[in-house]
């Protein structure tokens, strides 16, 4: 399993976890998950060019 994948499945069960415990209806907690999923991916590809950035 690369860094990648490894990252992807966290994100995604940790959205999935988000949504199922901090919404009500199943429409919401769908929408709340793809929006934390969206986050974490995001969040953590910014992160990487940041630190690679300091790197160089």
């Amino acid at each position: 399993m690369t860094h990648f994948t490894a990252m992807l499945l966290f994100s995604f069960l940790t959205s999935v976890v988000f949504g199922i415990t901090q919404r009500s209806e199943p429409r919401l907690m769908i929408r709340f998950g793809a929006f934390c999923f969206a986050l974490f991916v995001c969040g953590t590809v910014a992160a990487s060019w940041i630190m690679w950035a300091i790197k160089r």
